[in-house]
């Protein structure tokens, strides 16, 4: 149950047809991974197996909540978790922490999520992730850099998948005041997050 106090501090901020999972990641849990899936998880250090099988079980809790139980999730060739038609969604991990996200795409257009550790993020990786453009005001300034870097790579998921443009950090602008990101490409999505127990940010574009 070690997730339910990050998906009990999140849920409440998303919109309804947005379902979130949680799960703790534990030694072994590459076992969670259906074979289909296996195949397609490049990762051989078993760390790594282990968070793509805790992800993507939370993932599956999710399926089976609209009907799809045992849906596996495989990768594609470009990384993005591939979803049942009609669906849409995000995963994602840190070292101890695996999350998921589903909707329906008739709902959102574009959904991501990204979880860190509530830590300050080290100064001269902030110094690559912040720019001119984002506005922060209002958030615990000891987490603030750590939360845009969850931010952005949120937003990146989001947008991925429809314009099949690598982002980097200078081309997402995050506005924590309008709870919004916005891509050089031109899309806006909006933002909801936690930052503690652990840092969440959901991006969203409704469809």
């Amino acid at each position: 149950m070690a997730g339910r106090p990050l998906r009990d501090a999140l849920a409440p901020l998303l919109p309804p047809a947005i379902r979130l999972a949680c799960r703790a990641i534990r030694p072994g849990d590459r076992a969670l991974l259906l074979p289909e899936e296996a195949a397609t998880i490049p990762f051989r250090k078993d760390h790594m197996r282990d968070a793509s099988g805790a992800a993507r079980h939370a993932a599956r809790e999710l399926l089976a909540e609209v009907g799809l139980a045992g849906t596996p999730i495989l990768k594609a060739a470009g990384g993005a978790p591939v979803w049942p038609r009609g669906l849409i969604g995000s995963l994602a991990h840190d070292d101890d922490m695996a999350v998921a996200t589903i909707a329906s795409a008739a709902t959102f257009a574009g959904l991501g999520i990204d979880v860190e550790p509530a830590e300050p993020l080290a100064q001269e990786v902030a110094q690559i992730v912040r720019t001119a453009g984002d506005v922060l005001d209002g958030v615990d300034e000891h987490l603030a850099n750590r939360l845009l870097f969850a931010a952005k790579e949120a937003v990146y998921k989001a947008v991925f998948l429809r314009d099949q443009i690598i982002l980097g950090f200078e081309d997402v602008a995050i506005d924590f005041t309008r709870g919004e990101g916005r891509t050089r490409a031109g899309r806006c999505v909006q933002l909801v997050y936690c930052l503690r127990p652990r840092i969440v940010v959901v991006a969203f574009e409704p469809a």
